[in-house]
């Protein structure tokens, strides 16, 4: 796996929130028991671009989960807009042609991440979508074709993360949502794994959301992520 030097750049705190300023507060409640933080569609269309940027100023890592996928062409200029906000990573959809436009765009150490199946997919959910392969054949397939173009790791669950690694290599990251601490609701997420059971799989990063914003003390419930992805 790469080398990450502080065991708090492998927690990434999913702002799912309305707003801003609620952003803003949980960041601040917080403080430095994180270091990274995702910002997606909720917030990212409240505003949530500029403030990733202003979050990359203050020496945090941002992950704009967007998800990408369009044609070529507007893939390609969009990455090229999004790599001068600061961020670490941007998420695009594992379809070749989208992932080969957004490494033709990327700039300035920005970090392409191809989603290869959202983790509230199980094999029905699949099939009603019209894939013909099951879901764990079909991260496998994307993942290949992802690390063949280029892409600097692969969006799936931790349960795929195996497979995932023996596609891609030990130079590529993986990076998990679906992440939930034992005693955690599962909600919408059907693939799930703990902290400790996504280092063991060999995770570089875990997403997770509702079980820290939702938390009375979201900074004691970061702390022990980090300590259970570390711990013996």
């Amino acid at each position: 796996m790469p080398d990450i030097a502080d065991p708090r750049d492998r927690l990434i705190v999913a702002l799912d929130l309305p707003d801003v300023a609620s952003a803003e507060r949980l960041v601040e409640r917080i403080g430095d028991a994180a270091t990274f933080y995702k910002i997606g569609y909720r917030l990212g269309y409240a505003d949530g671009l500029a403030f990733a940027e202003r979050l990359a100023k203050q020496g945090k890592k941002t992950f704009l989960d967007l998800k990408l996928h369009d044609i070529g062409n507007t893939v390609e200029e969009g990455v090229r807009s999004v790599s001068g906000l600061g961020a670490t990573f941007l998420t695009v959809h594992a379809y070749p042609q989208t992932m080969r436009a957004a490494v033709k765009g990327r700039a300035n150490g920005l970090r392409i991440l191809a989603v290869t199946v959202l983790t509230s997919y199980d094999d029905a959910d699949a099939q009603e979508a019209g894939y013909a392969l099951p879901v764990a054949e079909l991260v496998v397939r994307r993942s290949g074709q992802a690390r063949d173009i280029g892409i600097d790791g692969i969006v799936c669950s931790a349960i795929e993360a195996g497979a995932v690694r023996r596609v891609v290599g030990s130079e590529r990251l993986i990076v998990t949502p679906g992440i939930r601490p034992a005693d955690a609701d599962l909600s919408d997420q059907k693939r799930v794994m703990t902290p400790r059971q996504a280092r063991n799989a060999g995770i570089d990063h875990v997403v997770v959301g509702r079980p820290i914003t939702g938390a009375d003390d979201p900074r004691a419930v970061a702390q022990g992520i980090v300590a259970e992805m570390e711990g013996p």
